[in-house]
């Protein structure tokens, strides 16, 4: 089934895939949202937060990392992590186009 998937993926990927698939799943939107308003947080805090496990919410960081929508800095013995401003300025902006288009009367039919 996974050989599948990886095939697909290979097939018909885009540069947004990943991230709508990291965003896909609600532990991971809760994560960005909390550091969306906290800023950033070490690992141990963001960990606190939910009540599934820490292997689990490592995770989900590591995906949502790999997709380029957060960032993680190292520091001593802890891992710091923060929205990454860059990822979310391009999205940003390519949805606002969505939404111009919808407010400036575009219809269904």
């Amino acid at each position: 089934m996974y050989l599948r998937l990886d095939l697909i993926k290979k097939v018909l990927y885009n540069e947004n895939m990943d991230t709508y698939f990291a965003l896909a799943e609600p532990t991971r939107r809760e994560i960005i949202e909390l550091l969306a308003r906290k800023g950033e947080l070490p690992a141990s805090d963001i960990y606190r937060k939910f009540k599934v496990s820490a292997p689990a919410i490592s995770q989900h960081l590591k995906e949502l990392k790999n997709a380029g929508l957060i960032q993680g800095t190292i520091e001593g013995t802890s891992v710091c992590y923060c929205i990454d401003p860059k990822t979310w300025k391009h999205y940003k902006t390519a949805f606002e186009a969505f939404f111009v288009a919808f407010e400036n009367g575009s219809s269904c039919c």
